[in-house]
Formats: structure tokens, C-alpha cells, sequence
């Protein structure tokens, strides 16, 4: 993979109304992220199997994340992308470009609760091997002054999303959406795609309309009260595990709710699967969810932002 790494994360730093890619000549050491840095595994079967990661392949799980990420011949880089126009504060973000003649769509990535962790920017690399432009935002850089590489500890990162409110987050990821949509490689329509609390994120700015979003993809996400999911103008597609009641039991409401006002609302749930399915791909029950689910998701911003 090809990857530009971040010089400063100060997000006092940008001031520029337009984001400003990284430059691969200052690394620092808390987001280095080329070659020399990676560990290899002891057994060559998991990069072996990591060159295969093309189009058409699912996501990999956490274990696996790494590995595809090292084998990936995709171009990615670092971003720093003002909150707002003429905003002090951005927000880092990884990028991946797809391999493809034309123009791209673009799809903004949404972490889980502790922030942009190796197995996101994994899952945006698939997304890129599949065709689109992916942009996995960290919307926890602001909140802590600089970006993420990995989890962070689950007490710490439950502390600090209780700062990042749906206001805060719609308007991030507009912004992401808007730098993405402005690239010279990208078409002028965005998707959304989020995890647990990203999967209730990529609900939520569904309801929030941004312009130029147009599909939205909630992997086990809780879906907001029916009079928020009544602003929805979006398709949504909602991916659930089975054993996983308390997100699940949003979904009738969501149903009937999309149904009344004619929205394009699909749930599926995924038999014998659990909350978080797609990074716990060593559960077999998970891994056959991942299966079905990543073939959909695909085909979902196929279809929307086409």
C-alpha cells in the first residue's frame, strides 16, 4: 500500500478553508504507517492470502485486518479536513482509492465507539477493492487532539463518544462527504457505512440529509425515535445479527415508519450472528453473516450512488 503519513495531528494546524493531504516526507512517529513499520506474520499463508483481497471479497475480520492492510496495493493517505469552512479545528481521516478508469463514488467509513482502529481502515481498503473512493474519519481526532491507529481502551473511548453528539457527528461527516465528493477522482455522491455506534451514526445522518448523500448502510446500528426516522430521504440498509435484541428491537418501528412515508428501508438478520458480526469473523456464525452481508453492502451503493 502506498500510504502518505501524518506530519502533525495539532488540530489547531489548518486553517485553509480545503483539506490538506499529508506530505510522505514528515512522518511522525504516533501515525507512521509505511512499510518499515508493519510486523510480518511468521507464516507467509496470512500475507498470501492478504494479496488476494480484491473486488468481491468480504471485509476482513480483525484478525485478518492487518495483513490485508499490508498486502493492499491500493493507494491511501492521511487527510486532514477542516471541521468547517475556515475552521481551526479537522478532523484526520484515512483514504483509499479504488483502481478504476473513471470517476468514483465515494463512501465515508464510521468507526465503532473506539475510534479509527486498524479493522476500519481494513474495511475501507475492501471498500476501495470494490470501487469506491473510502473515507474512514476518525470523529474522535477533534475530541482528543489528534487521531487514532488502533482501539482505544473500551473505558476511555465510552467517555469520549458521549462528546461526539448526532449534531457534531452529522456535521463531521458532511464535511467528510464534502471533501470526498470535491476530490478530482470522485463522482458528486456520497454513501454512508457505519459499525455499532457508527451503524446508529449512518442512521442518523440519513435523517440528517447532507447534500450529496444519497445511501445509507447500518451495520447493528439502533435506529433513531420514528419521528427522526420520519426525515429520512435516503435508502437505508440495516445488517443485523440475530442474537443481538437490543439493537434488533428498533427495527419493526423503522420498518413501519419508512413504510408510511415511502422511504427505502431493508433489514436483514443474519441467523445465528451477533452484535459486531463483521469484525468477530472468528465466530463461525459471524463469518457466514460477513459472507452475505458484504456481497449486499456492496451492491447497495452499486445501485444508490451509481
Amino acid at each position: 500500500m502506498q500510504l502518505r503519513t501524518i506530519a502533525s495531528l495539532s488540530l489547531v494546524a489548518v486553517a485553509a478553508c480545503s483539506a490538506q493531504r499529508v506530505s510522505p516526507d514528515r512522518p511522525v512517529a504516533a501515525l507512521a504507517e509505511d512499510h518499515s513499520t508493519h510486523t510480518m506474520p511468521a507464516a507467509g499463508a496470512a500475507v498470501a492470502g492478504a494479496a488476494q483481497s480484491q473486488a468481491g471479497r468480504v471485509a476482513p475480520g480483525a484478525l485478518d485486518a492487518a495483513a490485508r492492510l499490508q498486502a493492499s496495493t491500493r493507494h491511501a493517505e492521511w487527510a486532514m479536513i477542516p471541521t468547517a469552512p475556515g475552521s481551526r479545528d479537522s478532523i484526520a481521516a484515512f483514504v483509499v482509492y479504488p483502481e478504476r478508469r473513471d470517476k468514483a463514488p465515494v463512501v465515508v467509513v464510521v468507526h465503532e465507539i473506539f475510534g479509527l482502529s486498524t479493522w476500519v481502515r481494513s474495511v475501507a481498503d475492501q471498500l476501495a477493492a470494490d470501487g469506491f473512493i473510502a473515507i474512514a474519519p476518525d470523529l474522535l481526532s477533534v475530541e482528543r487532539g489528534g487521531a487514532t491507529t488502533d482501539s482505544l481502551p473500551y473505558d476511555q473511548a465510552r467517555a469520549m463518544i458521549r462528546n461526539v453528539t448526532p449534531e457534531k457527528m452529522n456535521a463531521m461527516v458532511a464535511a467528510v462527504g464534502r471533501y470526498g465528493m470535491s476530490l478530482p477522482a470522485a463522482s458528486k455522491k456520497y454513501g454512508i457505512v457505519g459499525y455499532c455506534w457508527g451503524g446508529s451514526a449512518a442512521f442518523n445522518h440519513a435523517v440528517f440529509n447532507a447534500p450529496g448523500l444519497s445511501a445509507s448502510v447500518a451495520y447493528y446500528g439502533s435506529a433513531p425515535v420514528a419521528t427522526e426516522v420520519a426525515k429520512i430521504k435516503v435508502p437505508v440498509l440495516g445488517l443485523y445479527g440475530e442474537n443481538d435484541q437490543r439493537v434488533n428491537a428498533t427495527i419493526a418501528a423503522t420498518d413501519s415508519t419508512m413504510k408510511a412515508i415511502r422511504g427505502t428501508y431493508v433489514s436483514r438478520i443474519f441467523p445465528g450472528a451477533g452484535h459486531g458480526f463483521l469484525r468477530a469473523q472468528e465466530q463461525p456464525a459471524n463469518a457466514e453473516a460477513a459472507k452475505q452481508a458484504w456481497p449486499e453492502t456492496v451492491a447497495w451503493f452499486k445501485k444508490y450512488l451509481k
